[in-house]
């Protein structure tokens, strides 16, 4: 179903370069917290996420976070990265999406949504029109709402992630 696959997959959030991006001719990303940029409800970005948000500020690209969490919970992580946000997304709904694409004044062909859930994440931006990058979740959750979602989108998961260059 078209609606849950990903424009692009990578393996990890680290693997987009701004090369890759304007390539595309992306200039704005999107990205989810939990599991994509740290491991889930972890207070400190993943090794290497700070670099690399550091990296895409250098080369001009727009960063917003839109997450399901609340503000408690986004708010110290997205301050420490220098991020705005968007907290309560309402993932798969576009609500969230469209909030941050309107606060990134980006035009929706040039923007990405990054994430690492098929039912939120990519759901949400193909919902809100805008190229999706699936990344693999960086650690595999424990309790049983996410094991169970993730056996149901197993089936849909991309079968090989590319290189992004």
């Amino acid at each position: 179903m078209a609606i849950f696959r990903p424009t692009y997959a990578l393996k990890k959030i680290t693997d987009i370069t701004p090369a890759a991006l304007k390539k595309r001719g992306i200039k704005a990303l999107v990205l989810d917290v939990d599991n994509t940029l740290t491991t889930h409800n972890n207070p400190a970005p993943a090794e290497g996420v700070p670099e690399w948000i550091e990296e895409m500020k250098s080369a001009g690209i727009k960063l917003i976070i839109v997450s399901n969490n609340n503000a408690e919970r986004v708010t110290p992580f997205a301050e420490m990265l220098g991020l705005h946000f968007v907290p309560n997304g309402a993932k798969p709904l576009p609500v969230g999406i469209k909030k941050a694409v309107r606060e990134l004044g980006v035009p929706k062909n040039r923007i990405a949504a990054v994430g690492d859930q098929i039912f939120t994440d990519i759901l949400g931006a193909n919902l809100a029109g805008i190229r999706s990058i699936f990344v693999y979740p960086i650690e595999p959750e424990t309790s049983l709402p996410f094991r169970f979602k993730r056996a149901v989108e197993k089936p849909l998961l991309p079968k090989r992630f590319g290189k992004f260059d």
